[in-house]
């Protein structure tokens, strides 16, 4: 794969290595965009039949993207908070039974668990890593040693949002069908540049944001929802999910019934005719591009300076461990951090700092030699030890 800077509007003078954070939307987006919001000013330029029309073929997109059987199994959400709520809300959690998170998870996916237990009185088990030696493996095996008869669920990322440590997707769920737990997945830090596929994995939840990885819109994503959720009950109470909805003359004969499975957990005002247009686009550009191409394409382009990193002492989980799109610098006392931010800020270099670790997060727009800028800074700021 070759790099796809041309396709991106990025500024000419900046290194943006923070795709973590959120992904820059292509040119083809940007037009799909201002068309979009064109589109607006005349109040007769949607059907009726619009309103269905790209929340299906997000469905059917994604669905493809991610191999998962069913389009009737995919919903459209707002946020990873507004997919994991329909989770907890049809979670059955009992007292004594647990749900496991891992040590520093992104907020969204710990909040709905911490309401959770407390209200029935169950457990929340926070699994940290070991230590810093063989962290990814270490980290993993207490995960799934901590699964049990008691769980209730595991939720947990294909990959942690602060340093890329990549989670067994396959040893959890042999594992938590082996004590009838379910598996949720938040798949924002990863779905666009890991492969990922609900067939293999089988998980009851896949929940994405889609303007990080899927170089889609703020405030617009997906979420596949298992068979354990498809006589569900959702947060929001809309009349778009319901049955025969399609049906504008006869909304006034009120439908006890839902769409379908996963359908039933979509916002209101899914049909949303500025950012669909977008979401769409975002989806077929990704499978045209092909996700695994993707990730190879990150590991080509800082292979180089990830040796150098590890040379310099620095400590960088083992490849097999770790994506390599999204991946945690963690720094050692031979090196002052302040400088090294002041080289970031002075080399126009956008990375973040989540937890203990610099988070770097390339993408297809990036190239080895804009990695090899962020190595230089480490280079400037290595203190000098006197003789």
């Amino acid at each position: 794969m070759q790099c796809q800077k041309h396709l991106f509007n990025l500024p000419s003078d900046l290194t943006y290595l923070n795709c973590a954070r959120r992904g820059p939307q292509s040119k083809k987006l940007e037009a799909l965009g201002l068309a979009a919001i064109s589109n607006q000013c005349n109040p007769n330029y949607y059907s009726n039949e619009d309103f269905f029309g790209y929340p299906q073929q997000i469905k059917l997109a994604f669905a493809d993207l991610v191999q998962a059987a069913d389009s009737d199994s995919i919903a459209i959400i707002p946020s990873t908070s507004y997919g994991l709520a329909n989770v907890a809300n049809n979670l059955n959690l009992k007292k004594g039974e647990k749900i496991i998170i891992v040590g520093e998870q992104f907020p969204s996916n710990v909040y709905p668990w911490m309401e959770a237990v407390k209200k029935v009185g169950a457990t929340l088990e926070i699994v940290s890593p070991p230590s810093l030696l063989n962290r990814g493996q270490n980290w993993n095996e207490a995960v799934l040693a901590a699964i049990d008869d008691q769980t209730k669920m595991v939720a947990v990322g294909n990959v942690h949002w602060t340093d890329g440590t990549l989670f067994d997707l396959k040893a959890i769920r042999t594992k938590t069908n082996q004590h009838d737990a379910l598996l949720v997945i938040d798949g924002t830090q990863s779905i666009g540049a890991l492969p990922f596929s609900v067939k293999e994995i089988q998980p009851d939840a896949l929940i994405v944001s889609s303007y990080k990885w899927m170089l889609g819109p703020y405030s617009l994503g997906v979420a596949y929802y298992g068979p354990a959720f498809d006589k569900g009950e959702p947060i929001e109470k809309n009349w778009i999910n319901r049955l025969n909805s399609n049906d504008f003359t006869n909304l006034v004969n009120y439908q006890p019934l839902y769409r379908p499975k996963a359908n039933r957990y979509s916002m209101g005002e899914q049909s949303n005719f500025i950012l669909s247009p977008l979401l769409l686009e975002a989806i077929r550009q990704l499978k045209d591009w092909g996700v695994e191409n993707i990730q190879q394409y990150c590991r080509t382009i800082t292979e180089p300076a990830v040796a150098e990193w590890r040379d310099m002492g620095l400590n960088i989980e083992a490849d097999n461990w770790r994506s390599h799109h999204l991946f945690g610098i963690r720094l050692t006392d031979q090196f002052d951090g302040d400088v090294l931010k002041k080289e970031l800020t002075k080399a126009n270099i956008s990375v973040s700092f989540r937890g203990d670790a610099m988070r770097v997060s390339p993408n297809i727009y990036n190239e080895e030699s804009e990695v090899m800028k962020l190595v230089d800074c480490f280079k400037k700021a290595k203190k000098r030890i006197a003789i």
